[in-house]
């Protein structure tokens, strides 16, 4: 089993958290997209979506998707869950991941992508030329201001977004607020049930 990997960037990030907090060592290379090493001949072999992370099983298969690994890895070390203890909070962890990828990871990725040399003709991840529309930043903008708020409402009275403790969800959020300030972006100082949520995942998660 090898993963693919490139950790300081947020999906990739989101899986490092993971496998740090449930202590799962794996083998790992780094891609280093910074350099565009996802498009290179030998990366589209093992990805053609030229994405990270990529988990290539010893059978040769592979899963692209955070979550998709995260839960395999589950299934091989079921101790410290952090997709739940139950079914309803299984469900819960996967909505909830669902609702912060969408809410808060592509909001930001609308204001990071659509602007700049960088991401010139890559304003969706991936292989696929796609030009940028300078009006999404905009709207990127209102998106995590609304998913912050959001967020913090929900957190009022709660230690952890599902249950009571660490779950996958919290992982991902507490990525989005890592990646917001990508673009300058930070938990609004009125928002005082996330920001204490944030500090305890800090603690948590060993990233003080």
């Amino acid at each position: 089993m090898k993963l693919y990997t490139f950790e300081i960037a947020p999906n990739p990030l989101r899986l490092k958290l993971y496998l740090q907090y449930k202590g799962i060592e794996i083998e790992k290379e780094e891609i280093n997209i910074r350099e565009m090493e996802q498009f290179t001949d030998s990366y589209k072999a093992v990805n053609p979506a030229c994405t990270v992370p990529t988990l290539v099983l010893d059978d040769g298969s592979t899963l692209v998707d955070v979550v998709s690994i995260a839960l395999y890895m589950e299934t091989l070390h079921p101790e410290k869950p952090l997709f739940g203890s139950n079914a309803y909070e299984q469900a819960s962890v996967l909505g909830w991941d669902h609702r912060i990828y969408f809410d808060g990871f592509t909001a930001i990725a609308e204001i990071l992508r659509n602007q700049g040399e960088f991401f010139k003709d890559r304003a969706i991840p991936g292989a696929l030329s796609i030009e940028q529309i300078p009006a999404l930043v905009d709207r990127g903008e209102k998106r995590i201001n609304a998913f912050f708020s959001n967020m913090d409402a929900h957190l009022q009275g709660r230690n952890y977004i599902v249950g009571d403790q660490l779950s996958f969800a919290d992982i991902d959020a507490f990525v989005v607020v890592g990646f917001a300030g990508w673009v300058k972006k930070a938990i609004p100082a009125e928002c005082q049930y996330m920001q204490a949520w944030y500090q305890r995942m800090k603690r948590q998660l060993g990233e003080e």
